[in-house]
């Protein structure tokens, strides 16, 4: 080295190769081991060490460790920071940590710099491991170190990220005794951390305070504040927080509108939303334009809202101005469908997505798989299976588990047999989720001792009983009416944990293991909100009040589920004052009301006719800032239609569209029932037509009126709304067509009945051949004897096909997603009377005998009868190995 300065020359080589760490790493080892060698620099080892780390060759880093450990005293401590520092800022934390170990028990009298602490603290906290934060500044201090502003700023991230916020407080208010002072970042924290525990209103009052030390308040802490105000439905405070805002020269941007977007979409208040969106694409208002996360919060709440019409024309319009071309959109998209039903739209979807080269991800093809299995439709759940396979995707334990719950829901053992074989064999091993999936469908359907196969089985594959197991267990007992049962092994549990379960009989003995009491099953908030729902729902309120007491006594803290089933067992036995004294006790400990909880007590009330009182609730729920929802005023309407007062109840529709609420079917049901029983028929009609254009062309509510029209005698009417659901393809086993059909025919008007009938066949519906005898007794006794024959010969052909209904409706519901309008054609008739109808003695007889001649002619044989089918039992780690 003939340089005057042979470190520069070091740092200099370093530099010119740090694009290649190994040759860097080779060259300092070699000027390294020159006895001539100066100590290099820590910014040499920094750039070095650093370059190391990015490249992960860590066991060259592990020997750059040693080599500086033996450095000259003077030069050591600095370069180990150095290293420690370039592997902290490269994510290395273990050996960053170690190196800093170093550091401290090498050369206990050099107190690292506060920048390694930083350092070191940062990358703790982005691990998540609040254990290292605190040991890191306990270390700190041990060696003399004294914090800054930006180390206590880490400390209160880690603080309020573990949800202690008190202590994050606490060491806020500390800063200025350490001689430190809060920054914008310091307030921002905390802020962050009270809005995202739901106490904004917390966080308002450190706003406040900002500007006594010094501090403005940025835009982002004020959308922080009004993101956390709109999640807690205080839209009035996030509304004042824009004005103070404003005031103060800072002005909305997109993700203030984005958090009040998502807020109105949450409480269901999607039409208001929606306006503010308009106003957003409205160049002459000079509000911030939508983003992409503003497209997909307005898809989303038209989708959960129901809202399908609307949600489909913002995918056009996110089509043409490019905002639909992720794979978020699209499983937005997707997730709506299933959610609404539109299974087969969303399988078409998919297939979209793999033909334009989207390609769905594993979690695309689970949401329309969990759709279908919901629905029942298993075989279709199953064939789009074989399409995520077909594009190089293979199911995960939630696809499986999503598609055995399918199984177990129907009752199809084998499948579900099939299924966990299939899991096991792909190397997808069902995990103690899967094993309670299969062990909740047994235990609900009463199949004790197979149960008790699948309980030894979990054993024998390693999968212990949990809490859920347990849960399970106790629920089982609650639904079967078992409750003494469930309380005697919910006591036994919090001496003997899951052994409790051995209480059920010597058949569950020693599948539990009762020797490790860290692994006990001690009873949780489940657990008793399942025991306690179980005796409210038989009535046994006392005994539930004393499991209430017991559970507050053992420290589980109730949540509003456990209130909410008191209020509504009081409610349902007429104890208002009872129901009253429970919401109550909900603000004294400290569990706040929900919507829910209010719209119980609205109903209760509503039961009794107590009007002034609901209006009381209402009042209040408006003061505590609790959204209503169209629950609250479908209650509303219910009490005001059982008061007789349907005009009233019908005004509260203007009421709820003035707040952004969509009325739903069971809104305009009740409207039209009130109507009818009131003989209103003109006020009826407008309501159903004000349903359609609210809710669309549903089924139900064609087969609401027509049922309405034809119990009150307004036969023609109810005809023309069944020929409309015959054009519309709707189902017809909720319309009373045989009602109809026998009332025309008392009325004398064959020839209408007569004409449903031959729509109904033409249509290629499958129908209760019931239908055809009054039309036959009513054509034979005209005379019309060819007329009766030809109807005769259809019934004994459709009640052929009828037997085989089941049979029909399977494929449909099970096929590999046939049209939906197919299954609509089909009408189970469920408890068929048409052979009792036969056989009625109604003085004419007539019917028998048409039929009688009719099979002697054609010779039909025999009426076929339903044949029992057998079931395969349920073994389900049969095939597994």
């Amino acid at each position: 080295m003939n340089s005057s300065n042979p470190r520069r020359l070091v740092d200099e080589i370093l530099r010119r190769n740090a694009r290649n760490p190994a040759l860097a790493w080779r060259l300092f080892k070699h000027l390294l081991s020159s006895p001539s060698a100066p100590p290099p620099s820590p910014s040499s080892i920094f750039s070095l060490s650093g370059a190391l780390a990015h490249a992960r060759l860590l066991p060259e880093l592990d020997h750059l460790h040693h080599l500086l450990l033996n450095l000259p005293h003077s030069a050591a401590p600095h370069c180990l920071t150095a290293l420690s520092l370039a592997s902290s800022t490269a994510g290395i934390l273990d050996r960053a940590l170690s190196q800093l170990q170093s550091l401290r028990s090498h050369f206990p009298s050099h107190a690292p710099p506060i920048r390694l602490y930083n350092s070191l603290l940062g990358s703790s906290l982005k691990a998540n491991r609040p254990d290292l934060v605190e040991a890191l500044y306990k270390d700190m201090l041990l060696a003399g170190v004294s914090p800054d502003t930006y180390t206590f700023n880490l400390l209160m991230s880690s603080l309020c990220n573990s949800g202690r916020l008190d202590e994050a407080r606490l060491l806020f208010d500390r800063m200025t005794l350490k001689g430190c002072q809060p920054n914008e970042f310091s307030f921002g924290i905390l802020i962050r951390g009270y809005c995202k525990a739901g106490f904004s209103l917390r966080a308002v009052e450190l706003l406040d305070g900002m500007e006594r030390v010094g501090c403005l308040p940025n835009l982002v802490i004020y959308n922080t504040l009004i993101s956390g105000f709109c999640r807690e439905g205080r839209i009035g405070e996030a509304e004042s927080l824009v004005d103070r805002m404003r005031k103060e020269g800072l002005f909305p941007n997109v993700v203030t509108f984005n958090a009040r977007i998502s807020a109105l979409c949450k409480m269901g208040k999607v039409l208001e939303a929606y306006r503010i969106f308009r106003d957003m694409q409205d160049d002459e208002l000079g509000l911030p334009r939508p983003n992409q996360i503003t497209f997909n919060l307005i898809l989303d709440g038209f989708c959960n809202g129901g809202m399908l019409d609307e949600a489909r024309a913002l995918v056009e319009s996110m089509k043409e101005s490019g905002f639909f071309a992720r794979l978020e959109n699209y499983n937005i998209w997707l997730s709506g469908l299933v959610k609404n039903g539109r299974l087969l739209e969303a399988r078409m979807l998919l297939e979209d997505m793999v033909r334009k080269g989207l390609g769905p991800n594993l979690y695309s093809y689970n949401i329309v798989i969990d759709g279908l299995c919901k629905e029942g439709m298993i075989f279709g759940a199953e064939s789009v299976i074989s399409l995520m396979r077909n594009n190089g995707i293979s199911p995960d334990t939630v696809t499986y588990s999503t598609l055995l719950h399918g199984y177990c829901t129907k009752g199809k053992a084998s499948g579900a047999s099939r299924i966990l074989h299939e899991m096991v064999s792909n190397g997808c091993f069902p995990n103690s989720f899967t094993c309670n999936i299969l062990l909740q469908s047994l235990w609900k359907e009463g199949r004790i001792s197979e149960a008790e196969i699948l309980l030894q089985k979990m054993n024998e594959k390693g999968y212990g009983l949990d809490i859920v197991s347990c849960n399970i267990v106790i629920d089982g007992l609650c639904e079967n009416g078992k409750l003494d049962k469930a309380m005697e092994i919910v006591d036994g549990m919090w001496q003997h944990g899951n052994a409790a379960l051995g209480e059920l009989g010597n058949a569950f003995l020693g599948l539990v293991d009762d020797g490790n009491d860290s692994k006990k099953c001690f009873p949780d908030l489940i657990t008793y909100s399942t025991l306690i729902s179980g005796l409210c729902n038989a009535g046994r309120l006392d005994e539930a009040k004393k499991k209430f007491v017991e559970m507050t006594g053992k420290n589980i803290a109730p949540d509003s589920v456990i209130y909410d089933t008191f209020i509504h067992a009081f409610c349902k036995h007429g104890k208002m004052s009872s129901a009253f004294k429970v919401l109550r006790d909900m603000g004294k400990k400290g569990c706040k009301p929900s919507t829910k909880t209010y719209n119980l007590l609205i109903w209760g009330l509503g039961s009794k006719q107590q009007f002034n009182e609901i209006q009381n609730l209402i009042n209040e729920m408006q003061e505590k800032g609790i959204p209503s929802d169209v629950i609250t005023y479908n209650n509303l309407i219910r009490s005001l239609c059982d008061g007789g007062m349907a005009r009233k109840a019908a005004s509260l529709l203007e009421e709820m569209s003035k707040n952004g609420i969509m009325p739903n079917i069971i809104s305009f049901s009740l409207l039209i029932k009130a109507f009818f029983k009131t003989s209103d028929f003109d006020a009826a009609q407008a309501i159903f037509h004000g349903a359609l254009t609210t809710c669309g062309q549903k089924e139900v509510l064609y087969s609401l009126m027509c049922n309405e029209f034809s119990m009150n005698g307004k036969l023609l009417e109810a005809k023309e709304l069944l020929q409309i659901a015959f054009e519309r393809g709707f189902s017809i086993e909720r319309f009373p067509y045989k009602h109809l059909v026998e009332e025309l025919c008392k009325e004398q008007r064959v020839d209408d009945a007569q004409s449903l009938l031959i729509s109904m066949i033409n249509k290629g519906y499958l129908f209760d051949p019931a239908a055809f005898l009054p039309v036959i007794d009513a054509l034979s006794k005209k005379g019309n004897k060819h007329e009766a024959d030809k109807l005769s010969e259809q019934m004994m052909d459709m009640a052929t096909y009828h037997e085989k209904s089941k049979f029909v409706n399977s494929y449909t519901q099970h096929g590999e997603m046939g049209p939906r309008h197919i299954k609509s054609k089909q009408d189970s008739s469920r408890g068929s009377d048409w052979r009792n109808l036969l056989h009625r003695d109604d003085g004419s007889g007539v019917a028998m005998k048409v039929l009688k001649r009719v099979q002697k002619g054609w010779g039909q044989g025999s009426i076929p009868s339903p044949r029992p089918q057998n079931v395969d039992p349920f073994d389900v780690w049969e095939s597994t190995g």
